[in-house]
């Protein structure tokens, strides 16, 4: 792995947690990251009730890496906006964002990725958001793997792409965006971490899925697909 993260550390002070996951919130809503997940989903959303007179459905979402629950609370404003109630749960493996998150008003599961505590099409979506650059490679594949196996209907991935040019922006923009040292950090090396389209690519067909990458705004990397079709 390049370089090391606070939140790589499940023991990670909980004031520490607290602001790092403050300041990535405020990041994903003014870089796009809240954005890119969200899009990914309005299409599954929108075809959901085509045909019908009434739109009265309920589904679930698990938010692999949680944080502080703001993605997942997005896309549930997005799914009502269609007639669709999604209970969202996340699952945290650093207790002090487990409970940062619970504080929110989210349900949290306390795990990881390696263990996923939930029976294989237990949920109808799952999504992971600037989770899988903190593990290895091969980690990341039996994750993505994994997540396919667990959602009834569709994944949704999101990461950062690699870039000079964004590790020089999200520098610069920490100082007026008044952010600690810590997130300024941390956010250069994800972004080292970060993929090409050609590597995410290369993960997804290892780990068995019917999905392409594709670049976003604000140097992101989405890969999207349905499971019910990769089951067919």
């Amino acid at each position: 792995m390049i370089g090391r993260e606070l939140l790589d550390d499940r023991r990670g002070h909980p004031g520490a947690v607290r602001d790092e996951l403050r300041d990535i919130a405020r990041l994903n809503t003014l870089f796009g990251g809240t954005r890119a997940v969200v899009d990914a989903l309005e299409p599954l959303f929108r075809d959901s009730c085509v045909g019908r007179a009434t739109c009265d459905v309920h589904w679930t979402l698990l938010d692999v890496g949680t944080g502080l629950g703001d993605i997942p609370r997005a896309v549930a404003q997005a799914a009502g906006r269609h007639g669709i109630t999604l209970s969202p749960i996340g699952l945290e493996v650093i207790p002090a964002a487990a409970r940062l998150a619970r504080d929110n008003g989210l349900d949290v599961v306390v795990g990881d990725g390696d263990a996923l505590p939930f029976a294989p099409q237990s949920v109808d979506i799952v999504i992971a958001s600037q989770v899988l650059h903190h593990v290895p490679r091969a980690v990341a594949v039996r994750w993505i793997a994994s997540f396919n196996r667990l959602a009834r209907r569709a994944v949704v991935l999101a990461d950062l792409r690699r870039s000079r040019v964004a590790m020089a922006g999200v520098w610069l923009a920490s100082f007026p965006l008044g952010m600690g040292s810590t997130t300024r950090h941390d956010a250069v090396v994800s972004l080292r971490r970060g993929y090409t389209r050609a590597e995410l690519n290369a993960m997804l067909r290892e780990a068995g899925v019917p999905a392409m990458a594709r670049y976003r705004p604000g140097f992101r990397l989405v890969a999207s697909w349905s499971t019910e079709r990769s089951r067919q």
